[in-house]
């Protein structure tokens, strides 16, 4: 008689038997309960593990994707900015090659209107001609002679005119050189500074621009200042420069906390000059500084920091926020203001100390925080008026540039109609003036 044999799952595939048998023994698929768990567990962490694996290659995917679609659309906009730079220059050359056919149509219609002229005046002289006697050769001689002096002469001053005109262009042509050349290595230099800057050395380049500019005025302007790298990071964190400056008893003047940041074009998260100011404010309070600055090239677009000192007090004490061309003059600004607070507080306790009425000192003081925002206010619009005759310098440059470009055209047209002119051109279809110089040669001879 066969008998039931037991038996356990050992995954969806294979059942294990768990005792001998015999051909005719029967397994019961009713009451299988065994299963092992172990092997289960392993089959199910591996589908878990090529899930996995699936969809971190279609994240990876994606992202690729995506950085190739934001590379395209740089390199778009890039092709979009020369193909618009290529064809304004085409227009302008258009432009200048109009104006220059009208010019030259101009002295054309100029010239055949002069040479019509000289042809009426030598039918007139013709005929003068046929009419006189032979006693009046010599003055047709001395005529013809004087004429011929006078187009040597203007021979003579077409050919200085000629020589100090190509003299003028090779100056200007060299001139011209010679700028172009200092901007485009200007251009090299800014390019190939900024494919070798990383985003640490963006910052620290800043930070050694601002260091500089001080060094170049430390001996005369900041005799008994202290401007050095901020190196102190026991309470976690640290600003880049601390500057301090005490009177000749050893009081604190004033001291600035300073933050330099700057962004490297390529880079792909763009910070704000607001993400610092939590961080800078607490750096100012841990190292007791009065002020606190950020030096930032971030948001280079921004109307409200690119128009000069922005105060930015109504969310943090004392905190300004400048363009790297502003550095000096915040500290002097700070600086002035502060030693003219010094100044009044001196007042202030030499007027307690003679029981003077302090009504005139708060006036004064008054008085003088109208002045410094005033001042403060001039300074700031004679920055921006600076800044826009600087924009207007360099558009005045653009158009001198295209009209040099122009002169050098023009003047390479006057040489050569200048090389052209001869003897025989202006005597070509006059023969009466040609039968002249003709017997004149002979004559000589």
């Amino acid at each position: 008689m066969p008998k039931k044999l037991n038996v356990s799952i050992k995954d969806k595939n294979t059942l294990v038997l768990e005792e001998d048998g015999s051909k005719g023994d029967l397994i019961d698929l009713l009451e299988l309960d065994k299963v092992d768990k172990d092997s289960l567990i392993e089959t199910l962490n591996l589908e878990k593990d090529n899930l996995y694996k699936e969809k971190l290659q279609e994240e990876r995917k994606r992202i690729e994707e995506e950085q190739k679609y934001k590379e395209q659309a740089r390199i778009n906009d890039y092709e979009t900015k020369i193909n618009n730079l290529n064809n304004s220059l085409e227009k302008a050359k258009q432009e200048n090659e109009t104006n220059l056919k009208l010019k030259e149509a101009e002295l054309n219609k100029q010239n055949e209107s002069k040479i019509n002229d000289l042809k009426l005046q030598i039918l007139d002289l013709k005929n003068k001609l046929d009419n006189v006697t032979n006693n009046k050769d010599r003055d047709i001689k001395e005529a013809v002679n004087s004429k011929e002096i006078e187009i040597i002469n203007l021979k003579n001053d077409i050919e200085n005119k000629k020589n100090q005109a190509e003299l003028e262009k090779n100056n200007i042509k060299n001139q011209y050189e010679i700028l172009l050349k200092e901007k485009n290595d200007q251009i090299d230099y800014y390019k190939d500074l900024k494919a070798r800057m990383s985003t640490k050395l963006v910052g620290e380049t800043l930070e050694q621009h601002c260091q500089i500019e001080f060094e170049k005025l430390r001996a005369t302007a900041f005799k008994n200042a202290y401007f050095e790298k901020d190196n102190d990071s026991r309470t976690g964190s640290k600003g880049d420069f601390i500057y301090r400056e005490n009177d000749e008893n050893g009081v604190e003047i004033i001291s600035i906390m300073f933050e330099m940041k700057n962004q490297n074009d390529e880079t792909a998260t763009k910070h704000k000059n607001e993400d610092f100011f939590a961080e800078l404010d607490k750096d100012r309070k841990e190292k007791k500084c009065e002020y606190a600055v950020l030096v930032s090239m971030l948001e280079a677009e921004s109307e409200l920091y690119n128009q000069g000192i922005v105060d930015v007090s109504h969310r943090y004490e004392k905190m300004y926020v400048v363009r790297p061309q502003l550095f000096i003059p915040i500290i002097t600004i700070l600086r002035n203001a502060a030693l003219n607070s010094m100044a009044y507080k001196d007042e202030l306790q030499l007027v307690r100390n003679q029981n003077i009425d302090i009504t005139n000192f708060e006036t004064s003081l008054l008085d003088f925080k109208t002045a410094f925002s005033r001042n403060y206010d001039l300074a700031s619009k004679q920055f921006n008026t600076a800044i826009e005759e600087i924009d207007k310098t360099i558009d005045h440059l653009q158009k001198v540039k295209a009209s040099l470009l122009g002169s050098e055209r023009n003047l390479r047209l006057a040489n050569d109609k200048a090389g052209d002119l001869s003897i025989k051109k202006l005597t070509k279809n006059n023969p009466t003036m040609k039968a002249r110089f003709e017997a004149l040669k002979e004559n000589d001879n």
